[in-house]
């Protein structure tokens, strides 16, 4: 409650409050308006989800931070060192911390995308700073082609588009994190392996190995439908209950809408060994989104021998 009072600035998360009580991050404030980090990280929590908060916040994101080679870390830019901020300020506009692209903290803005469901624009976050995608601006970019860079110079700088500091970052691990457990969407939790993809609508399907407390998961989810109802695309995530599959130790999460039922989230424990989810087109969407069904097909207790051959 506190973040949706005192750090709610109308349009979007404020980043913080300085030593005189004074608003960083705000709308009120000359330069630096807008902050990445806590449109990332609020909306990851699920603070303003239900409320429309989290949604308003990555609007401003893409209409006021984005580029075309990733997510810059704040706007305006700072033109003058302020002694209230410190270094941030000291830097020139469009580098570093001062409005640069700031890689590690892009894929928090792709993981935030995903925590609301819009597949396409998730991932079109991520692949402005992944290397694979991004040989064909070398030229502008500068930097080994096959590694990621601390950051990238912003459209605030005369040199926009060009990286600095490479391999000098924690990108690489928050972009796994975000592939793996927001788009891909296979989450480790303390009741067992969560599957909730959330993948561009582009995307017909992917097959993952995943080793987990003792058991290896293969696990197929089929996009072929290609589905979406949504400007932003892809598998969305709904609210819904839980209720027991036919087969033991997994759970299906059921979202709730004219008898019209799809997948939300699958709770996976070690029994099972494999899982295909499907992206029905026979299946009416649920509010508007995608239909799901999943079908447990193997079980240890019953499969041992099978099961063996599989891990």
């Amino acid at each position: 409650q506190a973040v949706l009072t005192a750090g709610w600035d109308g349009a979007w998360f404020r980043r913080a409050y300085d030593a005189f009580g004074n608003p960083i991050g705000s709308k009120e404030c000359a330069e630096g308006q807008i902050f990445i980090e806590p449109q990332g990280m609020c909306v990851m929590a699920g603070i303003g989800r239900e409320t429309g908060q989290a949604a308003q916040a990555l609007a401003s994101v893409e209409e006021r931070l984005d580029t075309k080679y990733g997510v810059v870390l704040l706007q305006p830019a700072y033109t003058g060192y302020q002694l209230n901020l410190g270094e941030i300020s000291s830097y020139p506009p469009g580098y570093k911390e001062n409005a640069g692209i700031f890689c590690h903290n892009n894929p928090w803005i792709s993981c935030a995308e995903a925590t609301l469901g819009h597949g396409d624009r998730a991932f079109a976050v991520y692949r402005k700073t992944c290397p694979a995608y991004i040989e064909d601006i070398s030229e502008i970019h500068r930097t080994e082609p096959y590694v990621y860079s601390q950051m990238v110079a912003g459209k605030d700088a005369p040199t926009f588009g060009e990286a600095k500091n490479s391999w000098l970052t924690g990108t690489a691990a928050w972009t796994f994190f975000n592939i793996s457990q927001y788009i891909l969407g296979i989450q480790p939790t303390l009741d067992g392996l969560r599957v909730d993809p959330c993948i561009p609508h582009t995307l017909t399907g992917y097959t993952v190995t995943r080793r987990f407390r003792g058991a290896e998961y293969r696990i197929t989810v089929d996009n072929a439908a290609g589905g979406s109802a949504r400007r932003q695309g892809g598998y969305r995530r709904r609210q819904g209950h839980l209720r027991q599959c036919a087969a033991a130790g997994c759970r299906r999460d059921r979202g709730n809408g004219a008898g019209n039922y799809g997948l939300n989230r699958l709770f996976l424990l070690p029994h099972i060994i494999l899982l295909f989810i499907t992206n029905a087109a026979a299946q009416p969407p649920l509010h508007g989104g995608v239909g799901f069904t999943a079908y447990p097909t193997v079980q240890r207790s019953k499969c041992a021998p099978r099961c063996s051959a599989h891990r």
